[in-house]
C-alpha cells in the first residue's frame, strides 16, 4: 500500500546521510522536476530578500534560506526523520521496532512541493518551500509537479491512501485512492486533531503486520487500532476525532 501524508513547514535539521542523490529516491521519474527546482531554491536562496518573499517568512527565519542554498551539499536524513510537528510526532517513528519501521518506510510517503513525493525511507536535506510558494521567474508548483507527478500516482499498483492537505491535493489527482478525511462525531471537518488523527492513523499503519488492499481492510486495521472510522463512499472515509 501507499499512504500519501502531507509534509510540514518546520524540518529537523541536520543528519547522517549522504548529500542529495536524486537518484536515490523513489519515483525516478520526478528526477527532472525535482533537479530543476532544487537548482532553483538554491539559486533564490542567493538573494535574501526575494527569497523571505518568495517563501513567505520572516528575517527571524534566515536560517531556512541559508539551508536552501545548501540543499546539494547538506546532511540527508530519511523523510520521516526530515519532518516534524503535529502529524509526525504522533507517528512518532523513533518510537517503532525494527520491522514496523521497515513497514513506515515502505508503506509511507511524504507529498513535497520540492521532491513531489518520496517513500518513508528516501534520504532527504532539509529545505524550505511549502506547496503554495511561487518561485520568481517559474510556474506555479501546480503547473510544474501536475504532468509528471500525477501519471506516477495514478499508476501507481497499490492501494493508495490520500491523507494529503488542500495544496499538496493540488499537485496532482489520483482518482482510484481512498481520501480521508478527519472530522468531528457531528461530522465537522476539524484542524486541531487533524494532524495528530492522520499521525495516529499512520503510525496504525506502520505497526499491523496484516497490508490492507482496499477501504474495508483500512476501517478495519484503524479500528483494531482504536481509532473510529467510517466509511462514507466507495472511496472516501471519516476519521473521527473524540
Amino acid at each position: 500500500m501507499l499512504v500519501l501524508l502531507p509534509p510540514s513547514e518546520t524540518k529537523a535539521i541536520g543528519g547522517e546521510g549522504a548529500p542529495l542523490d536524486l537518484d536515490a529516491l523513489s519515483f525516478p521519474e520526478l528526477n527532472p522536476v525535482r533537479d530543476k527546482l532544487v537548482s532553483a531554491l538554491a539559486d533564490l536562496a542567493r538573494d535574501v530578500p526575494a527569497s523571505l518573499k518568495a517563501l513567505e517568512i520572516s528575517e527571524r527565519q534566515v536560517d531556512e534560506v541559508h539551508r536552501n542554498g545548501r540543499l546539494r551539499t547538506s546532511e540527508t536524513t530519511p523523510a520521516l526523520l526530515r519532518y516534524t510537528g503535529v502529524l509526525y510526532d504522533n507517528l512518532d517513528f523513533p518510537s517503532l521496532r525494527k520491522a514496523e519501521r521497515e513497514r513506515a518506510y515502505q508503506r509511507l510517503a511524504v507529498s513535497s512541493a520540492l521532491f513531489g513525493a518520496v517513500r518513508g525511507g528516501d534520504p532527504v536535506p532539509a529545505y524550505r518551500l511549502s506547496g503554495g510558494s511561487a518561485l520568481p521567474g517559474h510556474d506555479s508548483l501546480r503547473t510544474l509537479w501536475k504532468p509528471s507527478l500525477e501519471p506516477v500516482l495514478k499508476a501507481a499498483d497499490e492501494f493508495v491512501v490520500d491523507l494529503r492537505s488542500g495544496a499538496y491535493s493540488s499537485l496532482a489527482r489520483i482518482p482510484h485512492a481512498v481520501v480521508v478525511r478527519v472530522v468531528t462525531s457531528e461530522g465537522k471537518v476539524v484542524s486541531h486533531f487533524n494532524k495528530a488523527h492522520k499521525g495516529l492513523l499512520a503510525r496504525a499503519i506502520a505497526k499491523s503486520s496484516a497490508e490492507p488492499a482496499d477501504l474495508k481492510g483500512l476501517v478495519r486495521l484503524a479500528r483494531k487500532a482504536g481509532l473510529t472510522m467510517v466509511p462514507t463512499g466507495e472511496k472516501t472515509a471519516d476519521l473521527i476525532t473524540g
